[in-house]
């Protein structure tokens, strides 16, 4: 186990080398320094200096040597799970969820309260009580590097009692009353760079992310980075138009299925009983409207790879990126190649180590943000 840490804030001025140091070791898991020095052109000696600051800084841990029978043995460096900790907070339809997640991506602590809609007064009081528990619980708390929040835009356009909302800046109100920077994000877009930095996939460097929640939305990733564009839209793949004159969050969202259904599914897995007559119209109109949207923005970006993902159960990920794939297969697609569809990794979890996630992109990866 890593050491307890006195201060994180004053290790977190990280070079581009270092940071893409972490980034490799984080995607591809525990390396020597020879592949470190493969993978990023950097001399043996430069890895070598590097390495041994993280190591100092106890951002990376060194394993046990590896003796072969040829050449020289190797030390493989993974991540210090104590590197540093991140608060995530991912407010939902029916559900505010609180996280610590560590320098892995492993959660920590977790903290959830349901409610029947959100208002930003029961959103605040829920994050103030369950960061200060976690902060109190904590030997030494100046290890957080930072808030990350994944929310739903445009809040106020779910019903009048969603009107609080608006003009409501809960990132400013946290802000001003914590010792570390907070950083927001749609949700959606947080579950893609959930996928990104923590899924277990092997991802291409482009990619679109679609996430199946209460309602449905996408991320779009180009060139190994997360892309929201100027006005949030990019990769606001719920929002896209589909066949019929609606959008895909109009079909393939899991309130579309609360509709037919004719009651609420509950915040977990368990409790997914839904009759066949009802979910299989549903799946098949959802991978319909879900294959359109993937061809579509693979004719626009070029994309090779479609993440099917969501707040579902696993059994019905499966069943919804195999229909997509069938979906997809019957589209016209002269002059393009169809994307290859699979699914995520996360599940439930994308959102909140999403929002875990921007800090620590901000602090650790090269660029110094997701976007």
């Amino acid at each position: 186990m890593t050491p307890m840490l006195h201060d994180v804030k004053g290790r977190l001025d990280l070079s581009q080398n270092e940071r893409q140091i972490l980034s490799l070791i984080r995607r591809r898991g525990p390396l020597p320094r020879a592949a470190l020095a493969q993978a990023t052109g950097l001399s043996p000696q430069a890895i070598t200096n590097l390495t041994r600051k993280l190591i100092q800084n106890r951002f990376l841990d060194a394993g046990e040597v590896v003796r072969g029978k040829v050449g020289q043995p190797s030390t493989p460096l993974s991540l210090a799970q104590d590197g540093a900790l991140f608060l995530g907070l991912k407010l939902g339809r029916r559900l505010v969820e609180l996280a610590l997640v560590d320098f892995t991506g492993q959660i920590k602590i977790h903290r959830q309260e349901i409610y029947s809609h959100p208002t930003p007064e029961r959103v605040l009081t829920f994050a103030r009580n369950g960061i200060a528990t976690i902060l109190a619980s904590m030997p030494q708390p100046d290890r957080i590097a930072g808030l990350g929040i994944a929310t739903p835009f445009r809040l106020w356009d779910w019903g009048s009692e969603m009107a609080g909302w608006h003009d409501f800046d809960l990132a400013a109100h946290l802000s001003d009353e914590l010792p570390f920077p907070v950083f927001l994000e749609n949700d959606a877009s947080t579950a893609c760079a959930a996928e990104l930095i923590f899924g277990r996939s092997v991802l291409p460097r482009d990619f679109v992310h679609l996430y199946i929640a209460h309602f449905a939305g996408g991320g779009v990733v180009l060139d190994g980075r997360l892309r929201v564009g100027p006005r949030r839209n990019a990769g606001a793949l719920g929002s896209m138009p589909i066949p019929g004159g609606r959008q895909l969050l109009d079909v393939a969202s899991v309130s579309t299925l609360e509709e037919r259904l004719g009651r609420s599914l509950p915040p977990d897995d368990s409790g997914w009983q839904v009759p066949q007559d009802i979910a299989a119209p549903w799946i098949a109109e959802s991978a319909q409207a879900l294959a359109f949207v993937t061809l579509s923005a693979t004719a626009l970006l070029d994309i090779p790879v479609a993440v099917i993902d969501g707040a579902i159960p696993q059994s019905t990920r499966r069943t919804l990126a195999d229909a997509t794939r069938a979906a997809l297969a019957d589209l016209p697609a002269a002059g393009i190649d169809r994307p290859q569809v699979i699914e995520g990794s996360l599940a439930r979890s994308a959102r909140i180590l999403g929002a875990a996630a921007l800090p620590l992109a901000h602090f650790f990866e090269p660029g110094g943000a997701l976007t």
